[in-house]
């Protein structure tokens, strides 16, 4: 059985759920748990025979022998037991509940989907990517929220070709979702390696990955997805459920891939005695970062530095006000060019992320040792959004609508690269005033204002011919993006001033 029959079979019985009043991240966490509890018994029998985490009264044979209200209670101990153990025990089943509410549905998934399978004999991919399609199927639905954790895949593919993680690399997402980037990367090594060493490909499974995530629910899943595409193990998985933020944690990578969150400031509600509603930042102050902010987009750029060991190499996703924000932002932006060899730019277009109002780009950059003179020479950009519409339903970004960018990086040698624009027309290089790539000095780069890289040149085609306007759902959407985006602005503004913020909805 293919991935695609597996997630349309364990899709379709998530609609006879939601009858029930369960949502899709509830769905998707109770196959978790279930998933986990039936490979573990598979991997203690022949021709594994494993030693089992599960307590023999808890494990997947005690499950299928009952049903009614007896599977509904013993299933709901059976959460709480595992949920008081440690290490990956503690990661997947932590604060674990049961959503269902019907013995008989439970009882159908536990017998007619999940036990149906050998799900350790399956190949990797197979149920990997099924459960990678249960992710984004549960991203797609905008109400839940879960689309916060869910970076394309088109466009992760696309950062780690440019970044071409090697064997033997160690490789981190501080703020990895439901792990989309590790996987990327497992995938690219072994993929491109096809003469690993015994030692690098337990290195590959066991040591080369390591993520952190916030939000527990989120990391179980995360764990889940690494363990089905034979990451890790289930004595051990390489996530962590803390605020990577918090602290320093001493380890350092060649690789940092990451998205972090959306959200730009971190703040807490207090009331006092008599009632009245507070916000205080929470300002991150560490001995290793250049600024102190409540920004957490700028402080997660600070952290993935601190992280990198010298040369190594990140790619992160930011949105525009980390390219452009005064204060903290212009001191944190100098300090990194100087620091750091900031090389490449990729402005991203609108409708790629499932949260809106977002204007995202990558930053590319490697940590070097210390110099008098800064590190960054040229910085490259790559301009994907002038002139570009993607929607997440009707036009979707696709890996190949990436390929033109990751030629013009040239990861073979980003050191050899030829710019697509031009003043004039150039016959013989083929740039012209049309190019989307082109490279800015450091000398230029410094002198702008606050040291901003929020560059453009492009002309907007829209704004000078009606006719070239994108489709009408397309200029909604764009439009939406926008307001959503100017109203965080204003948010933001407003939080600097005092005023009591009300959460969003």
């Amino acid at each position: 059985m293919n991935s695609a029959t597996i997630v349309q079979k364990l899709w379709n019985y998530c609609n006879v759920l939601r009858d029930d009043g369960m949502s899709y991240g509830d769905y998707v966490e109770q196959l978790t748990y279930l998933l986990f509890l039936k490979m573990a018994d598979e991997r203690s029998r022949p021709p594994y025979k494993q030693a089992s985490l599960i307590p023999a009264p808890y494990a997947w044979p005690a499950l299928l022998k009952r049903d009614g209200d007896e599977l509904f209670d013993h299933y709901r101990h059976t959460l709480e037991k595992l949920g008081a153990g440690k290490g990956t025990l503690a990661l997947i089943f932590n604060k674990a509940q049961n959503k269902f509410q019907d013995p008989a549905k439970l009882r159908r998934l536990v017998v007619d989907l999940i036990d149906a399978e050998n799900w350790s004999a399956m190949g990797a991919d197979v149920k990997g990517d099924a459960y990678e399609g249960l992710l984004e199927k549960n991203a797609q639905d905008t109400k839940s929220g879960a689309g916060q954790y869910f970076t394309p895949r088109a466009l992760i593919q696309a950062m780690v070709d440019c970044i071409a993680p090697k064997p033997g690399d160690a490789i981190c997402d501080p703020a990895c979702g439901t792990g989309g980037f590790l996987l990327a990367a497992h995938k690219y090594v072994a993929e491109h390696n096809a003469d690993l060493t015994r030692e690098q490909k337990k290195h590959l499974k066991e040591n080369a990955l390591r993520g952190w995530e916030l939000v527990q629910s989120t990391a179980r899943l995360a764990a889940m997805n690494l363990m089905l595409h034979g990451i890790g193990s289930d004595k051990s998985v390489p996530i962590a459920v803390a605020d990577a933020l918090a602290a320093d944690p001493g380890e350092r990578f060649e690789v940092v891939l990451a998205n972090p969150p959306f959200g730009k400031k971190s703040s807490t509600m207090i009331t006092g005695a008599e009632g009245k509603v507070t916000t205080e930042k929470d300002i991150i102050e560490r001995d290793d970062f250049w600024a102190t902010t409540s920004n957490k987009q700028l402080n997660f750029v600070q952290h993935i530095k601190t992280l990198l060991k010298q040369h190594g190499r990140a790619a992160v996703v930011v949105p525009d006000n980390v390219l452009f924000e005064g204060g903290a932002g212009e001191t944190i932006r100098k300090k990194l060019l100087h620091e750091c060899d900031v090389h490449t730019l990729l402005r991203l277009p609108t409708g790629l992320f499932y949260a809106q109002g977002v204007k995202a780009n990558v930053l590319f950059f490697e940590r070097k040792p210390a110099s008098e003179t800064p590190w960054t020479k040229k910085l490259w950009i790559y301009d994907l959004r002038t002139n570009k519409h993607y929607t997440l339903k009707t036009s979707p970004m696709k890996r190949e609508d990436l390929d033109e960018f990751v030629a013009c990086y040239n990861p073979a040698n980003r050191h050899k690269r030829k710019a697509t624009w031009s003043e004039t027309p150039d016959l013989k290089t083929g740039s012209g005033p049309d190019g989307r790539w082109r490279a800015y000095d450091y000398e230029e780069l410094i002198a702008r204002d606050k040291a901003s890289l929020d560059i453009f040149w492009l002309r907007d085609d829209a704004l000078a011919d009606s006719d070239k306007l994108p489709p009408p759902d397309v200029i909604a959407q764009e439009i939406v993006d926008d307001l959503e985006a100017a109203l965080e602005q204003f948010r933001l503004i407003a939080a600097d001033l005092g005023a009591p913020q009300e959460e969003a909805s």
